[in-house]
């Protein structure tokens, strides 16, 4: 049996169970057997039964007492063969059964020979006489050894024919005699050649030498068939296949379904198994489908099992086993291989990178139309007032970001890979190296603009300092590239993003990524902190509020493409699209409304659109009062005059709004902080064009000196326009109040149109000479005016001599104040005479005059010193002081 599951489990034949039962065995013993066959693994239906014929008998004998008929196929051994003895009355439950007969045709001379044996003509056989009463039960007259168990006398009519049926394996027992006869015979030769009998040699016989002759013996049997011996002692074997089924109503028996001859089987299963429905299957599992492996179950035989799939990136090995492709190989359909899966890349005809591309360009083009717009207008105050040096660089790190589109969408390649971490690291750190410098500046300037007394200027406020400092911070971002560089030089790899998908892409691992990311994070956060601590700032100073803006977006941006971007197999359009996105807001947020004023709204592009004072105060007086006057709360002591006699005429303001002053007789107008007008050597900025209103606040004597001090104040309308007209005090000027177009009088103060649309008209510069001051609206040029309608101003021309400078502080003091209400800008502009002591003055047409009444000042406060005025000596440090603020700011 040991070695029936040994060759069976070579074969793949299953064994689900095996149980053991004595041949002796009683009724429950077969009841548990047959209870325990269906309940464990019930798919199993086949019964091999190594047993003899009534063993067999008792198993029919069981299903018959729990009515199971058809349940399980029986296969017995050559026990059971094709005997009627075993299924007697059991036919139903042994159909279908299927048993194995050896091969032995019958021996018709041994039928012959047996048949006419009897006790009296066999006397050579000691052993017959006790056969016949065995068989006949009876006991034989004469026999020395007759069976006293036996009462009854053997009759003579007494035949062996009686229930005579040749035993099936007779022809193995004749064989067998042969066998042993043949052996001895081979040996006899070998050990007593030409002896007849035994010779010494074989005496006594040696079992060893005579079972070699046996095995080596080869003989016909009494079928004809050759009958040898393998190194087993085995004969080849021959087996009927018999199959017991019904042949009829209540009538089964036995027929030969096939053969098993020296190795070579035959079945007839048409005979078998007359109808596909009535082959019983026994199989614990069923076969696994294509692309499955066997699984056997822990602690089960290995005919039960769970099928169970390779993984997609597999092939079946073997019927128990899974065997992975290679990175890049795919198995093939049959699953007996693998094939290499072809190299993907962004091709430019992929709907991403298209979307992408057109977005590039498009923000290309509309960085060339804003960067040629701020080259054509680069002297325009809106150009000027955005740092015209950090918005080059600005927009130079937009356009790079835009071509990194290209560099990030092109097939790998390792220059490419170069640009790509050049592009993607050094684009933003150029615009954002930029805005950290300007909000920076931004920063500065304001907070030193709320100190009571600015100690000293703001250091590195120059644009070519500001240049310095965003090319430093640029540089430190080529650093880290650099540094990575020589860590990890670029080059192309295969990625894998899943098992089926192959790509070709340069070898940036998640450093080279985050280093330069986080350098420009730091740069963002920098100028989002500026931004907001800049954010209420007055509505007009530069462009706070778009920069605070751009960066809150920026901000959002790179938040939301983190996670994208580690979290997403499509690296290369986030990186494309956050780049992209990054330079389009801020040239939208940061250019768009710089383009449009220049473009569609000229009258906007003025300096004072660009600044934000609120309130001037301007000091007149000598060395020791303007000295403590540039101790007081001025930002900035702009200039002085110094004569012959020491004296020094001091002028300083705080911060206010853009609005224009004259002072005479010296024949000089400027204006407060970003939008100063100054006239010196022959040279003048432009006026503003804001209105404002004089306030006489006090006079009083300061030790010997009388001070004139004038103090000035804005009145700001958000829906109108506002103007103001300003002559030098006179004794006449309460008298004369208009003069006609003419001018007749040399000495009156005419007004002089200084309007926007009129700032070509040069403003030249006469030391010594008084002059007058004129203000105009640039929205009254078609209107028709008298001369009542022209506003002049007298002034003492008495008290000009060539010896004294009185008039100096009462040319300054004596104002008038006039205010309209729908004029858009105060302009203001101061001419002086061609001689000395001489005024010439240049009449206006009085179209460019407005007729209002005279609005008189709520307060003036003058104080003067009359003495002569020495020669006007300018400080030319605090000139350019001037200039380098309002650039400045």
């Amino acid at each position: 049996m040991e070695a029936f599951k040994d060759m069976s489990a070579k074969d793949g034949v299953c064994i689900a169970h095996s149980y053991k039962i004595y041949s002796n065995a009683g009724e429950q013993n077969f009841d548990k057997l047959l209870k325990k066959l269906r309940s464990h693994l019930p798919k199993a239906r086949v019964v091999v039964c190594f047993c003899e014929g009534m063993t067999v008998r008792g198993l029919l004998m069981a299903m018959r007492r729990q009515g199971i008929v058809g349940e399980f196929l029986l296969l017995g051994s050559d026990g059971w063969a094709d005997r009627y003895d075993v299924t007697d009355g059991y036919q139903r439950e042994a159909a279908g059964g299927i048993t194995i007969k050896l091969q032995s045709p019958d021996v018709k001379w041994f039928d012959d020979y047996y048949l006419q044996l009897r006790p009296e003509n066999n006397l050579r056989n000691p052993w017959f006489q006790e056969f016949w009463q065995n068989k006949f039960k009876c006991k034989l007259k004469g026999y020395s050894q007759d069976n006293q168990i036996y009462n009854k006398t053997c009759s003579s009519r007494l035949s062996l024919t009686y229930q005579y049926a040749q035993d099936s394996k007779m022809g193995f027992v004749i064989n067998a005699i042969y066998a042993m006869a043949y052996g001895l015979h081979n040996m006899q030769v070998a050990l007593c050649p030409g002896y007849k009998g035994l010779c010494d040699a074989m005496k006594p016989i040696d079992g060893q030498k005579l079972l070699d002759c046996i095995m080596k013996a080869n003989f016909t049997g009494v079928a004809g068939d050759m009958i040898m011996f393998d190194e087993n002692g085995d004969s080849p074997g021959r087996y009927e296949i018999m199959n017991f089924k019904k042949m009829g109503k209540d009538y089964f028996d036995y027929i030969n379904v096939g053969s098993w001859d020296n190795g070579e089987l035959k079945m007839d299963d048409d005979e078998i198994w007359s109808t596909k429905n009535s082959v019983i299957r026994s199989v614990c599992s069923e076969p696994c489908a294509k692309g499955q492996i066997k699984v056997i179950r822990k602690g089960e035989v290995s005919c039960c099992w769970t099928c169970t799939p390779c993984k997609e990136n597999e092939i079946v090995f073997d019927e128990y086993t899974c065997k992975a492709c290679e990175l890049g190989s795919w198995p093939t359909d049959d699953l007996t291989g693998c094939i290499q899966i072809p190299v993907e890349y962004l091709r430019w005809s992929d709907p991403e990178p298209i979307a992408a591309v057109v977005f590039a360009c498009l923000g290309l083009l509309a960085t060339m139309f804003v960067t040629a717009i701020f080259i054509l207008y680069r002297d325009t105050p809106v150009v000027k007032s955005s740092s015209r040096e950090l918005c080059y660089i600005i927009l130079a790190g937009i356009c790079l970001g835009y071509l990194c589109t290209f560099c990030l969408i092109a097939k790998p390649q390792r220059i490419y890979c170069y640009l790509q971490r050049i592009g993607i690291g050094l684009s933003p750190a150029m615009s954002y190296s930029a805005l950290v410098t300007k909000t920076n500046r931004i920063a500065r300037i304001l907070a030193g603009s709320k100190k009571k007394i600015c100690t000293k200027k703001p250091r590195f406020m120059s644009a070519c300092a500001q240049l310095v400092i965003a090319f430093l911070l640029i540089c430190i971002q080529l650093g880290i590239i650099v540094a990575l560089f020589i860590m990890e030089p670029p080059n192309i790899m295969f990625d894998y993003p899943s098992i089926r998908e192959v790509y070709l892409i340069c070898n940036t691992n998640n450093l080279g990524v985050v280093a330069p990311l986080g350098y420009n994070g730091l740069l963002i956060l920098s100028c989002t902190f500026y931004a907001f601590k800049t954010r209420n700032v007055p509505a007009n100073f530069n462009e706070a509020k778009y920069i605070a803006f751009t960066m809150y977006t920026t901000c959002i941006i790179w938040l939301a493409f983190v996670p994208i971007y580690f979290g997403s197999n499509y690296k290369i359009i986030t990186m494309c699209f956050s780049v992209s996105l990054s330079a389009t807001v801020a040239l939208g947020c940061m250019f768009v409304p710089k383009v449009y004023i220049i473009l569609a709204k000229p009258e906007r592009n003025v300096r004072s659109a660009f600044t934000t004072s609120t309130v001037v105060r301007m000091h007149v007086g000598d060395g020791k009062s303007s000295s403590a006057a540039s101790r007081s709360s001025s930002l900035v002591n702009l200039w002085k005059r110094r004569g012959s006699s020491g004296e020094t005429l001091s002028i300083s303001f705080t911060p206010g709004p853009t609005h224009t002053y004259c002072q005479q007789p010296i024949g000089m107008c400027f204006r407060t902080k970003q939008d100063m007008f100054l006239k010196k050597e022959g040279k003048a900025n432009r006026s503003n064009g804001k209105s404002v209103t004089w306030a006489q606040n006090e006079k009083s004597n300061r030790g010997q000196h009388l001070w004139q001090r004038l103090s000035v104040h804005v009145k700001k309308k958000d829906s109108t326009n506002q103007t103001a007209v300003i002559k030098p005090f006179s004794k006449s000027s309460t008298e004369n109040r208009y003069i006609s177009t003419s001018y007749p009088e040399s000495s009156a103060k005419m007004l002089y149109d200084v309007s926007e649309a009129e700032e070509h008209y040069p403003v030249q510069y006469r030391p010594q000479t008084p002059s007058p001051i004129s203000t105009v609206s640039q929205r009254a040029a078609s209107v028709t005016r008298t001369d009542d309608d022209i506003p002049s101003f007298h002034s003492d021309t008495a008290q000009r001599s060539g010896s004294s400078q009185g008039s100096l502080m009462d040319q300054i003091s004596n104002v008038v104040t006039r205010f309209t209400a729908n004029i858009s800008e105060l302009n203001s502009m101061m001419l002086s005479s061609n001689t000395q002591g001489t005024l010439v003055p240049t009449p206006l047409c009085s179209s460019y005059l407005i007729p209002r009444e005279i609005q008189l000042p709520t307060a003036m406060t003058t104080f003067a010193e009359i003495q002569p005025a020495p020669a006007i000596e300018f400080n030319e440090v605090n000139l350019d002081l001037l200039s380098r603020l309002e650039d400045q700011l």
